[in-house]
């Protein structure tokens, strides 16, 4: 089977878009044009990949695994493509950043427009995504920069440990509030709101819950810490998060409190230690670094 780059491309635009006209105008072409590239790929690869439900274009299952298996593809590509057009225009740097969720929201835009403040011309790319993407994407050569959650998965990157502490998030109203710092033993009965039970600040909060003999009650299971802070801000419960989303979020039906024991998130500053950065990449990483510096806690 011999597929197409332009079939995986329209179908990656098409799930990116949400529809056939938004894959259309991204690419450039016309949707007779798209719809067909589409049909093609269902029709070589023998799968059903979108179903159209109430006047809605859904994924099945089998066109999510494999938007997952190109979209490294076709992200490089269009890497590849805005370098040459760089080139062609001579600009001057250009600067490759992925972040994990909750530096996203206001850490690290605020450390690339301080940085970008004297570049006028430089170009940015910047994403936001989970920890084993951003890996996937430096060892790659995607992007230069990544700030991820460990554990790391490739032994082909140069890595600067960063450890945060985290804190609690609770309702304003909350009793709880009247505390500066709450235990497992405060808490009692308290709904709390955290990560998958496989993640590392759910893991090190059940276990100071169990080493204090108090059972956890968790209510609720969500990917992203600033989805659980949006449950916190409707009082479903209390939550452990990380300090970049905590201080980047202005809403005041939400305060934050020190936890004892204290439970650190384990993170790192990652670059690929096959490639050299560029001088753009090398600046950068100075000044992130340092802004980083205020947060970083004893391992």
């Amino acid at each position: 089977m011999r597929l197409r780059f332009r079939q995986l491309q329209a179908f990656h635009a098409i799930v990116e878009s949400g529809t056939v006209t938004g894959a259309a105008e991204a690419l450039g072409i016309s949707q007779p044009g798209i719809s067909n590239l589409l049909a093609q790929l269902e029709r070589q690869t023998g799968l059903p990949l979108f179903e159209r439900v109430h006047g809605r274009l859904v994924q099945t299952p089998e066109a999510a695994m494999l938007f997952r298996e190109i979209d490294t593809v076709v992200r490089g590509l269009d890497h590849v493509t805005q370098t040459v057009v760089d080139l062609q225009n001579k600009q001057a740097g250009q600067l490759q950043v992925a972040s994990q969720h909750s530096m996203s929201f206001g850490f690290i835009p605020a450390v690339i427009a301080k940085f970008a403040k004297d570049r006028p011309d430089m170009n940015i790319s910047f994403q936001s995504q989970y920890s084993t993407k951003i890996q996937e994407w430096v060892t790659s050569g995607l992007f230069e920069i990544g700030i991820c959650e460990r554990p790391l998965l490739y032994d082909t990157l140069t890595v600067y440990p960063l450890h945060v502490q985290t804190r609690l998030a609770i309702h304003r109203d909350d009793p709880l509030a009247q505390y500066d710092v709450l235990t497992p033993e405060l808490l009692g009965d308290t709904p709390i709101i955290a990560m998958g039970p496989d993640h590392m600040t759910h893991r090190r909060l059940r276990e100071a819950f169990a080493d204090a003999g108090i059972p956890m009650r968790t209510r609720v299971h969500s990917h992203l810490f600033k989805n659980l802070l949006s449950f916190v801000k409707e009082g479903m419960g209390v939550s452990l998060l990380d300090p970049f989303v905590l201080e980047h979020d202005f809403d005041p039906r939400f305060v934050s409190r020190a936890f004892e024991p204290a439970i650190n998130m384990d993170m790192a500053v990652i670059t690929s230690a096959t490639r050299p950065l560029s001088q753009t990449a090398k600046d950068f990483l100075e000044l992130l670094l340092k802004e980083l510096e205020p947060y970083q806690t004893p391992s």
